[in-house]
């Protein structure tokens, strides 16, 4: 992990001169004819958000990470605070610490945003001083929203109860999360979001949007199968998106049948195939393709076949991160 602290862009700075480290940055930043926050205003975020890039982050994916973190501090400028735990033997046994600031326009020239980063580095043996050291970079009057990035055990995670406490919300993705994540005892279940399923957001809008024009009765009534087909690549997204559509269903009545998950047919093209299954005539089937970005919908609950294409996409992981953050 100080492979990954090493690679993450920024100033590396004393711990205990992050705010000295800021001040002479932005100064330097000045002089040499750089955006700089002119005011304080410049620098007025709306929220503290903490990333933990776990054991199982690579260089490759905090610098990816790191940029997500970035473009989504100029959506909702926030204080970040980077977190890259050492493996045992891995560094120096010493909590070390980077600086990053960037300034943008806004909606218009006098609009001007700046977001500043603290990434921390420290090996176990610092983790209780962690808590005190997160505490001073963060805002106290503002909400924390807590990232964990590939982690791989959910039992590390409990060891940073502080955070998982304290956080309005805890973000985390099913989709590069180890399987005992799915069954962990989060300390507050209600604040923890998948951003596999945050995601999924434009999907859900448009299956729901056509399913509304029905009547619930009509969606229920013999209905004995919901089948779920999805690529390789999106088991994650296909497990949420088949629990929110039979809880969406179970809504509209009783004595629903289970839905299936199943893997596409090898050589099948598409993201999802999504079909409903009758006891009568009526069917519905979505099908959507995230590489394309087409989707159709089929359907005849009884008042004569449907066919209807339809956008299909994800939510950039920017707006994935908004999306779970504040919906």
């Amino acid at each position: 992990m100080s492979e990954i602290f090493s690679a993450l862009p920024g100033i590396e700075v004393p711990v205990g001169g992050i705010a000295k480290g800021f001040a002479r940055m932005w100064t330097d930043t000045e002089a040499q004819g750089g955006h700089a926050p002119a005011t304080d205003d410049a620098r007025a975020t709306q929220a503290n958000f903490v990333i933990m890039l776990g054991f199982g982050t690579t260089r490759e994916d905090a610098l990816a990470q790191f940029q997500t973190a970035l473009r989504f501090s100029q959506r909702a400028p926030s204080r970040v605070v980077v977190l890259c735990p050492q493996r045992d033997g891995d560094g120096p046994p010493e909590m070390r610490a980077k600086i990053y600031g960037e300034c943008f326009l806004g909606k218009s020239k006098t609009d001007k945003r700046c977001v500043e980063f603290v990434i921390l580095s420290y090996p176990h043996a610092l983790r209780e001083h962690l808590e005190n050291q997160v505490s001073l970079c963060l805002s106290g009057d503002l909400p924390l929203y807590y990232w964990v990035h590939r982690f791989t055990s959910a039992a590390r995670i409990a060891n940073y109860r502080y955070l998982l406490e304290r956080a309005s919300r805890v973000l985390f993705d099913s989709a590069t999360a180890p399987p005992d994540a799915l069954t962990f005892a989060w300390p507050r279940p209600e604040i923890v979001r998948d951003l596999a399923f945050a995601r999924l957001l434009p999907a859900r809008q448009t299956i729901g949007q056509f399913l509304s024009r029905y009547p619930e009765a009509t969606l229920v009534a013999g209905l004995d199968t919901v089948t779920l087909a999805h690529a390789p690549a999106l088991a994650a997204e296909g497990r949420v998106l088949l629990v929110w559509l039979m809880e969406r269903l179970g809504q509209c009545g009783e004595n629903l049948a289970a839905g299936t998950l199943a893997p596409l047919p090898p050589g099948a093209s598409g993201s999802f195939a999504l079909n409903f299954g009758y006891a009568d005539k009526k069917f519905f089937r979505w099908t959507g393709d995230f590489v394309t970005g087409h989707a159709r919908f089929e359907a005849d609950l009884g008042n004569g076949r449907t066919t209807l294409p339809a956008p299909a996409g994800l939510l950039s992981p920017e707006a994935a991160l908004s999306e779970a953050m504040f919906f």
